[in-house]
């Protein structure tokens, strides 16, 4: 079992810049992989970010040389860099963590992004 808390949503403006917190209640080191999803009103739930346990990285198309994933293993926390943001990156931003390959996602409970144009 692993417990996600989220943090470091709120409202921003067009262009500004925002950095989400994911702690885990257990070691990061092992797992698999940790991400971030995001959910606007209406649509469906799509992957953000994703970073392996060998650091490696996949971003959406919409977020590339925007946004930025990382992994601190000592602090047990995923953080998701927001930069140049903009209002249709408005959405509840989800951390997830896998503990083995093809294991199913543990979730944490979201963190609204507001982008106000």
């Amino acid at each position: 079992q692993v417990h996600l808390v989220e943090s470091g949503g709120g409202l921003v403006q067009a262009g500004g810049s925002l950095r989400l917190s994911c702690a885990a209640s257990t070691s990061i080191f092992s797992l698999n992989a940790m991400g971030w999803y995001r959910q606007a009103p209406g649509k469906r739930r799509d992957l953000v970010a994703h970073i392996t346990a060998g650091e490696t990285t996949n971003y959406a198309d919409s977020v590339k040389g925007r946004f930025t994933i990382s992994r601190d293993n000592a602090k047990n926390t995923v953080y998701l860099q927001m930069n140049s943001l903009k209002p249709e990156d408005s959405a509840v931003y989800y951390c997830v963590a896998q503990i083995r390959a093809s294991y199913p996602y543990y979730w944490g409970q979201g963190t609204q992004v507001t982008v106000s144009s």
